[in-house]
């Protein structure tokens, strides 16, 4: 949150004897910095409540903007010039000591507390956080969508801080040029065209790809602007009271107003983002006259302005102890989600560990003699403070894979067993404890649904989408036979997850087999609108792709085409009214029938019963001695799906539904841990041990040879 939330809004005041400006305290803007603490706060503990408090962000961003702004003015007002060494030292020992602590902190709870899979995503996080980079690995991660299922992790709030990192670094030297311009408007123009060119492709991004655009750098530069122009409009820019106070009523009518009304359909950030940012800069504009407002009273509270100060610090330290509370305390946890109690440990914790950063961290290293003597001992600690949180976090990489090695070795040891994962719950197989805890409840490298078969070649340009997204690869297990039999697994990351049983029938029966997968996109011939949630104008090259593979998979004439997905949260909209049920019965025979045509036998996996939907995703590791807490009724675990139903209704004799539940449930309850095997991968997906345990069924079922 840098400078927006770092240290006192200490501001320039007018110019007076040799063009200096007297520093003015602006305690409206410290409590500006308290709304929006408390707003990001309260959207990650009660994110149903609060659902639009991530624009507390947004608020910091425009704050930002204003308050670097000022005190470059003031600064290029004394001297004539602005003298970037000194400025980034200075950023340095205000932001960047109590940001090593907390990753240094973060580095080191991982490993104690948390299991070894998430150390490796953990340790690269805090090394893309240390060199200011968080914000565009996440947005490569949006993009990798089997990413988008894991587990939140311990420094993904870090992505704000790279953004004004980045701002800070190219900023000064564009009002270096700027300064060169010795008419004032110029400069205001220059400003306004620069956050309007960003404002702009940050509306194109956000319909073009809103979970990258809600991270990139360009796309939140016209928040900043925002406040730069604020800075640059200085005294003349001065409201009567009445206006003052009715724009700050109006401006933090707006910010409340959006964290109340947004949510994470919200087409955000875009235009949307205009409402918090826009408030933001009417309470910035109406306090600028320094004349006592409305909400003085409150907002010149010691509580208030306490909160503010510490407003960096409580930043860092929330989020970290929102995700390691429930391993911290599993007990207190409820089936790994924060209880209430929980909850409200987690903010006092937050606030002790905010007070202590900022006295005794923040504070003292700020002026310290040591750094501040000379701009290169800051850069020299910057350095060493980067080697020393990439060196920790190298550490913890190094760990995880020898546990992931260790994993990998008992995964092999126990699969031959009579009561191993699935096989427990075969008909006849007396299996003491079948829903007892499991051998291992870290999902590693051995348990990835999505790990590519090494058997097989690169995927094919042939069957790429509009975007060039290579979707299909190609394993031939026939041993170069003329004539070899021809098998497809179609679909989203939920057939994926069935490839490993899959691809071992396929090399028992010395198949030609297909795979291809587009992530979050269902294989039947719909409207489709976007995984999870509605996207502006549909998901074109999802519909395109399907309708092009369709034909392609019939031409090769397969002998079984395997295809399952996420229907229950892919929605299709015709427009028509329909029901998604009837819309996916049409639309998949519509499919179905051209493979059948062709000779192929259509196996249609049911998707399993749900995971992160219905539980916690960590509830198998947070409860690792007892996971009956883990078991959810089967209605509610399995509820309609248009999939299934689309098949039981079918009248093509040729398609065949493949139902496994009764191999994650009983009649009563699914589970979380079967025949001490894990289940569930992550949220939504299957772990790759439990899905090759279940290859026996599905030969069976299918009627392949076995």
């Amino acid at each position: 949150m840098g400078t927006g939330i770092l240290r006192g809004p200490v501001l320039p005041g007018r110019v007076v004897d040799g063009g200096r400006r007297p520093e003015v305290f602006r305690p409206d803007i410290q409590a500006l910095r308290a709304v929006a603490v408390g707003l990001v706060v309260l959207n990650h503990l009660w994110p149903a409540r609060l659902t639009g408090g991530y624009v507390g962000v947004d608020v910091f961003f425009v704050i930002s903007g204003f308050l670097i702004n000022s005190h470059l003015l003031r600064e290029h007002a004394g001297t004539g010039r602005i003298r970037l060494a000194k400025f980034y030292a200075r950023r340095v020992r205000r932001l960047l000591p109590a940001a090593f602590l907390v990753l240094a902190v973060v580095v080191s709870a991982a490993c104690f507390l948390m299991p070894f899979p998430r150390w490796e995503s953990t340790a690269h996080e805090a090394i893309a956080s240390a060199l200011y980079w968080e914000n565009w690995l996440l947005a490569a991660n949006s993009v990798d969508y089997s990413a988008l299922t894991q587990s939140a992790s311990l420094t993904q709030h870090y992505w704000s801080l790279s953004v004004e990192e980045q701002f800070y670094l190219f900023w000064p030297l564009l009002l270096l040029l700027l300064f060169k311009i010795r008419v004032r408007r110029a400069r205001l123009i220059g400003i306004a065209v620069v956050g309007l060119a960003s404002l702009g492709f940050s509306v194109w991004f956000t319909e073009a790809a809103k979970s990258q655009a809600y991270f990139v750098t360009p796309g939140r530069v016209w928040e900043f602007a925002i406040g730069a122009l604020l800075a640059f409009a200085g005294a003349k820019a001065v409201l009567p009271k009445i206006a003052a106070n009715l724009a700050s009523l109006a401006g933090l009518a707006a910010i409340v107003g959006a964290a109340l009304l947004f949510d994470d359909q919200t087409a955000f950030p875009g235009a949307t983002a205009l409402l918090p940012a826009v408030g933001t800069g009417l309470v910035i504009l109406a306090g600028a006259g320094q004349s006592r407002q409305w909400h003085t009273p409150l907002s010149s509270s010691p509580p208030v302005q306490w909160l503010g100060n510490v407003s960096y610090s409580l930043y860092l330290w929330h989020w970290p102890l929102i995700v390691l509370a429930p391993f911290a305390f599993p007990r207190a946890s409820d089936a790994g989600m924060l209880t209430w109690p929980l909850k409200v440990g987690v903010v006092a914790a937050a606030l002790a560990a905010a007070y202590l950063s900022k006295r005794f961290v923040e504070d003292p290293t700020r002026n310290l003699p040591l750094l501040s003597r000379t701009t290169g001992r800051t850069f020299a600690a910057m350095a060493a403070g980067m080697i020393v949180v990439c060196g920790a976090a190298g550490g913890l990489t190094w760990t995880y894979q020898r546990h992931a090695d260790e994993a990998a070795r008992d995964v092999a040891a126990e699969s031959a067993s009579p009561c191993h994962a699935a096989s427990a719950l075969a008909p006849g197989n007396a299996c003491a404890d079948r829903f007892g805890p499991a051998r291992t409840v870290a999902m590693g490298p051995a348990n990835r649904y999505y790990a590519p078969p090494e058997d097989c070649p690169p995927p094919l340009a042939q069957y790429a989408t509009s975007d060039g997204t290579k979707t299909t690869t190609r394993c031939d297990f026939s041993g170069g036979a003329p004539a070899p039999t021809v098998v497809w697994l179609v679909g989203d990351s939920h057939a994926q997850q069935w490839q490993a049983p899959v691809l071992s029938i396929a090399r028992k029966n010395h198949w030609l087999l297909y795979t291809s997968y587009l992530g979050g996109c269902p294989f039947a011939e719909v409207k489709a609108t976007g995984y999870d949630k509605p996207l502006p104008g549909g998901d074109r090259r999802c519909t395109a792709w399907t309708k092009s593979m369709t034909g392609a998979i019939a031409q090769t004439r397969p002998a079984y085409v395997f295809t399952s997905f996420f229907g229950r949260h892919e929605p299709a909209d015709d427009h028509s009214g329909r029901s998604q049920t009837e819309q996916y019965r049409d639309g998949l025979n519509s499919y179905w029938s051209q493979w059948t045509a062709a000779g192929a036998k259509v196996l249609v996996l049911a998707d399993p019963p749900l995971n992160g939907l219905v539980r916690s995703p960590d509830c198998v590791v947070l409860n690792p001695n007892d996971p009956q807490p883990c078991a959810v009724p089967r209605s509610v675990a399995q509820p309609e799906d248009p999939l299934a139903a689309a098949a039981r209704a079918s009248a093509d004799p040729n398609v065949l539904l493949i139902d496994l539940t009764d191999y994650f449930c009983d009649r009563e309850q699914c589970y979380a841990v079967v025949g001490k095997v894990s289940v569930y991968y992550d949220s939504t997906h299957l772990n790759q041990e439990y899905s090759l345990s279940l290859e026996p069924m599905i030969t069976a079922a299918a009627g392949i040879p076995g």
